[in-house]
């Protein structure tokens, strides 16, 4: 969209939010009603000066007029997702959430190849929680070890040393969600 499209279609919101006519806010302005219809239609564009009175009437400032608003992005695709493969342990990570680093949780896709596993992660601030999507995976916590099969999930605080390895002759697949984020 051009600056002066979203300039006309943003001045017809305010005044449509102010519950104006354009007659109104022409009589407002000291401007001609054809004018506002055109600014509004972008066939015209208003000087500083008569911006400014226009956005005053409308009862906003240039600031809160011209601010962009970030949008949240909600739908994340492939495209979005953030890989990273690691030869040495045989563990494939996708980041789901590529923004997650700055949020409350952070979901990963783990593919782990047989015989591969996570890092060991030391004792942290947290909770854990994983779905396995596909195979069978061991989850090490502590001195405990758990077995996860396929359609099974896991749930534990981070307070104590943890890792998950592939001891199946296929790839595991799984959901991996921390709080805060970790990985």
């Amino acid at each position: 969209m051009s600056a002066n499209l979203q300039l006309g279609t943003k001045i017809r919101n305010l005044r449509n939010q102010s519950s104006l006519t354009q007659q109104e806010l022409a009589d407002r302005t000291e401007l001609t009603k054809g004018y506002i219809s055109q600014l509004e239609r972008n066939q015209t564009v208003p000087s500083i000066a008569t911006l400014l009175d226009i956005l005053k009437c409308l009862g906003t400032t240039p600031g809160e007029f011209f601010e962009e608003v970030d949008t949240e992005q909600i739908v994340f695709r492939e495209e979005d997702f953030f890989e990273k493969n690691s030869p040495e342990t045989q563990c494939n990570i996708k980041w789901l959430v590529p923004t997650a680093q700055g949020n409350m949780i952070e979901p990963i896709l783990v593919e782990l190849l047989p015989g591969g596993s996570t890092f060991a992660d030391k004792p942290h601030e947290g909770e854990e929680f994983g779905y396995v999507l596909e195979g069978t995976i061991r989850l090490n916590l502590g001195k405990e070890v758990y077995t996860v099969k396929a359609g099974e999930t896991f749930y534990y605080t981070s307070d104590e040393k943890h890792y998950i390895e592939n001891v199946d002759k296929i790839t595991a697949k799984f959901l991996w969600i921390s709080t805060p984020p970790t990985f």
